[in-house]
């Protein structure tokens, strides 16, 4: 057995996880490359500590952890340097990998920004989410653009020097990137192997509705890692249209369409899986919730297993 191997079985028995019980000879267990790594974003899981976050994701099955670095999330910026390191130590301990992370970096110069991404370089990060930017409706969409563009050179340029990756999520609102198709504005020129999309198909369904498909295509070359949810559009008691979270499959997205798409970027890169319909508070980041943990656990379970039954029906290796 390898070492890393016996690392994780001997951790998961000492925590009381039975390897019957983790449902799943996961790639990390049986030491096989992982093409695709299928994460969770742990802002639903902040009501663990770092060391229980890394059981829980072993026992659920996960390759790894989109990890949660930014205000008021797992780690904060002001802490990254002592932390860290020692959450991906942390996980590492129980065979779960945080080949990403959650930011929420704009600029190079922002505070604790670089030694950020420098931190988390070292420790073999090779991914990160951007923070998202606000249009200035004071000026025209392209006088923003025009300026947010140099805060992408920036990070692109830093990226290199580092050797991580930087992606912005496309999110519904009245943000830059929900429409993705500013995106390509703020992307053309760059090089996508530092700065890119983190493409998310929830928002990206949400605000494009049939024509979700022509933001995806243009802005297909920077596309590295995606971000994988479900909605549905309800009314809310005052009657208003709003949407609404729900488990995987159980939504509007139309996966089989979104991930023919994703197949043919051929994109080897961490795919992580959002939690965002109800789970007693933890979908946003509460530290006290009101749900049973088993529970949000097994709905966890659920969409994880939904989605590899997805890639595989589609060919997809993960």
């Amino acid at each position: 057995m390898q070492r890393r191997n016996f690392i994780k079985t001997t951790s998961l028995v000492t925590a009381g996880i039975s390897l019957a019980e983790t449902g799943m000879a996961n790639s990390s267990m049986t030491g096989k490359s992982v093409k695709r790594p299928v994460c969770a974003f742990t802002k639903c899981l902040q009501f663990l500590s770092i060391d229980e976050v890394g059981q829980v994701m072993a026992k659920l099955g996960f390759d790894g952890a989109d990890l949660c670095v930014r205000p008021a999330g797992q780690i904060e910026p002001k802490n990254v340097k002592s932390e860290l390191p020692q959450a991906v130590k942390t996980f590492q301990k129980y065979g779960v990998e945080i080949p990403m992370m959650v930011t929420a970096i704009t600029d190079p110069s922002e505070p604790y920004a670089t030694e950020t991404l420098q931190i988390a370089a070292d420790s073999g990060i090779k991914y990160y989410r951007m923070g998202w930017l606000a249009y200035d409706f004071t000026k025209s969409i392209q006088q923003n653009l025009d300026g947010f563009k140099k805060n992408f050179e920036n990070l692109a340029r830093l990226n290199e020097k580092l050797g991580i990756h930087g992606g912005y999520q496309n999110h519904s609102g009245l943000h830059v990137g929900a429409p993705v198709w500013d995106l390509y504005d703020l992307l053309k020129g760059v090089d996508p192997r530092y700065l890119g999309v983190q493409y998310d198909i929830r928002h990206a369904v949400t605000e494009g509705g049939y024509s979700w498909k022509l933001g995806m295509k243009r802005v297909a070359p920077w596309i590295r890692n995606i971000d994988i949810k479900d909605f549905v559009w309800g009314k809310t008691e005052k009657g208003d249209w709003k949407h609404q979270n729900v488990p995987l499959g159980e939504g509007m997205v139309n996966f089989d369409e979104f991930l023919k798409e994703y197949a043919m970027l051929k994109v080897e890169a961490p795919i992580s899986i959002h939690y965002e319909y109800d789970l007693g508070g933890a979908e946003t980041g509460k530290k006290v919730i009101t749900m049973d943990k088993d529970k949000i656990f097994a709905m966890m379970k659920k969409d994880l297993e939904w989605l590899r039954k997805s890639l595989l029906k589609n060919q997809i290796e993960a």
